[in-house]
């Protein structure tokens, strides 16, 4: 026999609503490299507080834990870019780490849109 999750009506419309920024953070990763994800964090702090107890405060905690890590490692290519590109070693190695921060940010909007869609909070 198998189990169905029985959710209220609140807990699917938070679920609706984790989507649809899951999906605004993608479209603002994609067209501004993440300058505009911005906007879709604040709507995740001011949902993560309507959520608290359930799943879904788990992926606005993980989005907004993606937003800021994603935007320190970028300052951090911007740094070595600027500090150390005059020697030509720099460019390379901010190019080597932003390339990798927009793998691992794309790895965690996915991981984390796929577990939504799967009922399962996120490991924060």
């Amino acid at each position: 026999m198998a189990q169905e999750l029985v959710m209220d009506r609140n807990t699917e419309d938070a679920k609706n609503a984790a989507r649809v920024l899951y999906l605004v953070h993608a479209l603002t990763f994609v067209f501004s490299l993440g300058l505009l994800s911005i906007i879709p964090v604040m709507f995740n702090y001011v949902k993560r507080a309507e959520t608290v107890g359930t799943l879904v405060h788990s992926h606005h905690t993980w989005m907004i834990r993606s937003f800021w890590f994603y935007a320190l490692w970028m300052l951090v290519g911007w740094i070595i870019f600027i500090t150390l590109g005059f020697i030509l070693i720099g460019i390379p190695i901010a190019w080597a780490i932003w390339s990798l921060t927009w793998v691992w940010k794309a790895y965690r909007l996915i991981r984390g849109f796929l577990d939504l869609n799967a009922n399962k909070p996120m490991p924060v």
